[in-house]
């Protein structure tokens, strides 16, 4: 049977105090406040800037244990490289987000809207992830 984990796109936006984070909770404290309240979110900073694995790990740690992280593969392989020698930028990323642990759900492969299709290169990237890491492919 199918799982279903319900969740966002992120958990910091300023637009949300009030209208989902109670007034005076400290911004440091919305990520528990959140994982109370959903069970996985997709972690866009990973795609923008890939957070240092001690970061990755005090996510983990302020999470429960059945929480899910979706994390999205650095833009520098998709975006700059546009999936070009992907051992490194794959090996590095999952590095960095193995500080997940257990909490790692999919990798989100997010692709540029104005990347032209090339499978053998898509199946370049894919092959560098060991197989029991789920990934999830996005193209634009």
């Amino acid at each position: 049977m199918p799982v279903i984990l319900v969740g966002t796109s992120g958990w910091q936006y300023r637009h949300w105090r009030t209208r989902f984070y109670p007034a005076g909770l400290s911004p440091s404290r919305w990520l528990e406040f959140y994982a109370r309240r959903f069970a996985t979110v997709e972690l866009n900073a990973s795609f923008y800037r890939l957070p240092e694995r001690a970061t990755f790990a005090a996510w983990r740690e302020r999470t429960p244990g059945d929480f899910v992280f979706a994390a999205k593969l650095s833009r520098y392989l998709t975006h700059v490289r546009r999936l070009r020698e992907p051992a490194e930028p794959v090996a590095r990323f999952l590095d960095r987000a193995g500080g997940l642990g257990d909490r790692l759900g999919p990798v989100l492969v997010q692709l540029p809207p104005d990347l032209p299709a090339d499978p053998d290169a898509l199946a370049a990237v894919l092959a560098r992830f060991p197989p029991e890491v789920r990934v999830a492919v996005e193209p634009r």
